[in-house]
């Protein structure tokens, strides 16, 4: 009987032994003190739950279980010991409606310098109306606004199935990382909403982008300068301002401006988009290059531009170089291939490139581009390659 009552404190000194070790690699943010409530700050919980996944040997899943967890402003900072962190989300992470006296108004949820990081699920809501509101009313001061999801000089990072909406400013950058994948994300914002670019990858190489639903005010993904090796698919864009390569010499990046290489867009699907593919850059002297992009196999549906090169760029007539200056930005060796659909405007292709760098070579292929008003166009300045195949509108390459 005794040896019994010894092997049944045994066990369950293993059994909680094992559930304490389970507990270890398993951290749910309530129990560092995070409210689902909605109104109390659980940025420090997130924190402490964070520092113990950070410093930890072992994989380690930070668990956000269902309920509305406010945010006020939050980074989480590596380098860390560990390189398996997931965070599981079951619930809602929310911004503070207001923008003002926020701990970093440009920053609200950042991740720096990790590594092997993974997001799972759940829903972001920016709360950006009231920023949006502001931005509305000429001569009013109005601060940028912070992206919903950054990760910066970070590497082997995965977003799944995450839900963003109304995002104060762009919804999730890429800015300085290697290896990311981002699968099976939704992003929704009013298509009057400004700056609230869907994905923005910039200095980033080897970043996929693999089946989202984007719906914005502006692009519903932006590539900036620096970043190669970046493989879009199955992106469906509408409302917003399409799939956008720059802008590239704007006045502030300098005079060498980094490039972008190696960009293939596959399976996307634009609905009364403002846009389709787009490449654009600033008439300036600065120097830098976009080469080596495959745009394939596209469906437009009512898109006012959906193939447009404009190296003349300037929004808003803000800002703009000189009259009759040319952009410095070398574009090189794109492809147009099997693109489908309707234009919203009579000029369905727009290749107006710069006098001192023309655009060489384009290759177009298999391009079918109505417009339902009259006959669809195609505008060629300084752009020169070749066209095989269908060609609605005829090319003027």
């Amino acid at each position: 009987m005794e040896k019994l009552l010894i092997s049944t404190c045994l066990l369950l000194q293993l059994i909680s032994s094992y559930s304490l070790s389970s507990n270890e690699n398993n951290l749910n943010v309530q129990n560092y003190g995070a409210k689902p409530d909605g109104m109390t700050d659980s940025s420090g919980p997130f924190l402490q739950a964070w520092g113990k996944a950070c410093s930890s040997s072992k994989p380690v899943t930070i668990h956000v279980p269902a309920g509305n967890f406010l945010i006020t402003g939050i980074t989480f900072s590596g380098p860390c010991k560990n390189t398996d962190i997931k965070f599981l989300i079951d619930g809602t992470i929310v911004a503070p409606s207001t923008y003002l006296n926020l701990p970093k108004p440009n920053q609200w949820i950042a991740f720096d310098s990790v590594e092997g990081v993974s997001i799972n699920g759940g829903t972001f809501k920016g709360r950006g109306e009231a920023l949006w509101n502001c931005k509305s009313v000429k001569h009013h001061h109005c601060p940028d606004g912070a992206p919903t999801l950054m990760f910066t000089n970070s590497k082997n990072i995965a977003i799944k199935s995450i839900t963003s909406i109304n995002s104060k400013l762009f919804h999730t950058v890429i800015l300085g990382c290697d290896g990311v994948t981002l699968q099976d994300v939704n992003i929704i914002a009013p298509e009057s909403s400004p700056n609230t670019d869907g994905i923005h990858v910039e200095s980033s190489t080897g970043v996929t982008i693999f089946r989202a639903n984007i719906k914005t005010g502006d692009d519903c993904i932006s590539i900036g300068p620096g970043t190669s090796h970046l493989w879009i698919e199955g992106v469906n864009c509408g409302p917003g301002h399409g799939i956008s390569i720059g802008s590239l010499g704007k006045k502030g990046q300098g005079l060498d401006v980094d490039g972008v290489r190696n960009v293939t867009v596959k399976t996307t699907v634009f609905a009364g988009a403002k846009n389709g593919f787009r490449i654009k850059t600033w008439g300036t002297k600065s120097r830098g290059y976009v080469k080596g992009v495959a745009f394939i196999n596209a469906i437009m549906k009512n898109v006012e531009n959906p193939i447009i090169i404009d190296q003349h760029y300037c929004p808003d007539d803000n800002g703009c170089p000189s009259k009759g200056s040319s952009s410095g930005i070398k574009i090189s060796d794109v492809k147009y291939v099997g693109i489908h659909g309707t234009s919203a405007s009579q000029v369905a292709v727009n290749l107006d490139c710069s006098s001192s760098n023309p655009c060489s070579p384009i290759g177009m292929r298999d391009v079918k581009l109505t417009y339902t008003n009259g006959r669809s166009q195609a505008y060629c300045k300084n752009a020169r390659g070749i066209s095989l195949g269908l060609m609605v509108p005829p090319s003027c390459l």
